[in-house]
């Protein structure tokens, strides 16, 4: 369903997860406050902190937008974006990105600004657009879910980012000392395309977003733009090859390693080894780690996200380049 065409007095009710409590959350709700005062537009902010959840407060601004035909905005890092998104999609309703967090892939990809006040004059001045979703089972992603590796490797960079902080150099020297140590090597059964096809790996990844795509080198990068999803699959190798791999992603050039394999798919079904297959396994879906049942299916979502959204997304167009 898509949402109305957004005007001068859409209000925009705001999920802002910052930091309950911290001088950055106070800034940042002070420049959003102050930006919709000046444009003379409606504002109800939902602020996450010890005594509620991203996931009810997102439902809260659900109900309440839907009431007068508002936009529902998330304020935070990708979690917090795939849980408010996971609310509003299928809802009629108009989605908006504050992006929060350390990468921000998504709103990057989609032509938003990290600068808070940036952003806002988007959500201001933009109509919504389309922007497709993927689904693992019944969750929602909007940049990447994975299995395996890259699952362990996200949990475990969060216990870093908590002992030394968030940035992208603590992330990076996380995921390297994740990949020195041993793995478990997964027996999947893949079908896609109508096509079955065994591949022993140690991560299966799925992205869902050209701008992080194109970033590690990935052939298959316009995947996402083509009503597709890209799935890329890192077949065994020794611990001693792995910070190699590493920095061929860091460098843009890990599509053309020989232990890489990558495809584009509409919909994809991944069953575990035929000997004692786990009834479970962990999945990351934006960051988010949480057990699903097997088997997965991962699949495009019939219903896209009406993100507020400039027209053109010069980092991404620029990484095309």
């Amino acid at each position: 369903m898509q949402p109305s065409p957004l005007g001068p007095n859409s209000p925009l009710f705001v999920v802002l997860n910052a930091g309950s409590g911290s001088a950055d959350a106070a800034e940042t709700r002070e420049i959003i406050e102050q930006g919709c005062a000046a444009a003379g537009r409606r504002l109800r902010i939902f602020l996450v902190d010890e005594r509620t959840t991203v996931q009810a407060l997102a439902r809260e601004a659900v109900e309440r937008a839907r009431a007068v035909d508002g936009v529902v905005v998330a304020a935070g890092g990708d979690g917090t974006l795939n849980t408010v998104a996971r609310a509003t999609l299928g809802s009629g309703l108009a989605f908006g990105v504050l992006p929060q967090g350390t990468f921000n892939y998504f709103s990057r990809a989609h032509g938003i600004p990290r600068d808070t006040a940036q952003a806002l004059q988007v959500l201001l001045d933009e109509q919504p657009r389309p922007v497709q979703v993927g689904l693992v089972n019944d969750r929602i992603f909007l940049v990447n879910a994975s299995m395996g590796l890259y699952a362990e490797l996200l949990e475990e960079r969060e216990s870093y980012k908590v002992r030394y902080g968030r940035s992208r150099w603590v992330a990076f020297f996380a995921g390297l000392l994740t990949v020195m140590r041993g793995h478990r090597h997964w027996n999947l059964r893949i079908a896609s395309h109508g096509v079955e096809r065994d591949i022993r790996t140690t991560t299966l990844f799925v992205g869902n977003n050209p701008l992080q795509l194109l970033q590690v080198g990935i052939e298959h990068a316009d995947a996402p733009e083509n009503g597709q999803l890209a799935a890329v699959a890192l077949k065994p190798v020794g611990v001693l090859a792995m910070p190699g791999l590493l920095v061929r992603g860091a460098l843009g050039r890990l599509g053309n390693a020989d232990e890489v394999l990558s495809f584009p798919f509409e919909s994809m079904t991944v069953k575990a080894g035929r000997l004692h297959p786990p009834r479970r396994v962990k999945v990351a879906t934006d960051g988010e780690i949480a057990w699903a049942e097997m088997p997965l299916l991962f699949r495009v979502s019939p219903e896209p996200l009406w993100l507020v959204r400039p027209d053109v997304a010069p980092e991404l167009e620029a990484a095309k380049q």
